[in-house]
């Protein structure tokens, strides 16, 4: 992770609520920084990044509050670290930068996990869970309903490779999976197609199927 040191127009600051993990700004807080800055205090820098869509602004990973204050005052630029992620996920580092002065509300740590798994769902509890100041257990139960529906979607995925007679490794680089998760899975393969088959043999269609239990059938794909 690189960190770049400069002063940027505060109209090219973005306040990205795609990875905000607060249900919003304390007035208060804002206030707090507003009156700091007014009498002269350092305030340290806040933390942005490129935005991904558009090259010309930076978006919000830690400051919002500050940043409130700068345009309460009437400032015009604004010292930033530039922040270069490296494949760290921005809702995540957002996250646990938030909950350095006040830890994240209830629903504002459940949001935050379901949108980091349901962004990258091969994020484990712990690594969720250390970002957002939650034990790995709590994280299960605010993401139990994904990962029971990503987990599905990914058995049907492999039950139809498999058929395919695809070997085990070209369905890991398609999927993004270890070889191992794809052998773990293909052992549950003869439980998944008896249920599949019962549902199917009881005149359920397959839109039915996928309904009845919530998985998601790509368009133009057969359950057999």
């Amino acid at each position: 992770m690189a960190k770049t040191a400069c002063t940027v127009p505060i109209t090219q600051i973005i306040l990205d609520e795609e990875i905000y993990p607060r249900e919003g700004v304390s007035p208060k807080r804002v206030s707090m920084f507003a009156e700091n800055m007014r009498d002269g205090f350092e305030i340290d820098p806040i933390e942005v990044q490129v935005h991904p869509e558009y090259g010309d602004k930076y978006r919000i990973l830690d400051g919002a509050h500050r940043l409130q204050a700068y345009k309460d005052i009437g400032a015009t630029e604004i010292p930033v670290h530039i922040i270069t992620l490296d494949g760290l996920d921005p809702l995540l580092y957002a996250a646990k930068k938030a909950i350095g002065p006040l830890q994240l509300t209830e629903d504002e740590a459940g949001t935050t996990a379901r949108r980091a798994y349901e962004n990258n769902p091969r994020l484990t509890s712990f690594e969720i869970g250390q970002a957002i100041g939650r034990s790995r257990q709590a994280v299960d139960a605010y993401i139990a309903d994904l990962r029971a529906s990503f987990q599905m979607d990914l058995d049907l995925k492999i039950l139809r490779m498999n058929g395919l007679h695809i070997p085990q490794e070209r369905m890991a680089n398609r999927l993004g999976a270890l070889q191992q998760t794809i052998s773990i899975h293909l052992q549950k393969m003869p439980e998944l197609a008896k249920l599949v088959n019962t549902d199917l043999l009881k005149g359920f269609t397959v839109s039915q199927v996928a309904e009845k239990h919530g998985w998601t059938v790509p368009r133009g794909d057969v359950l057999k």
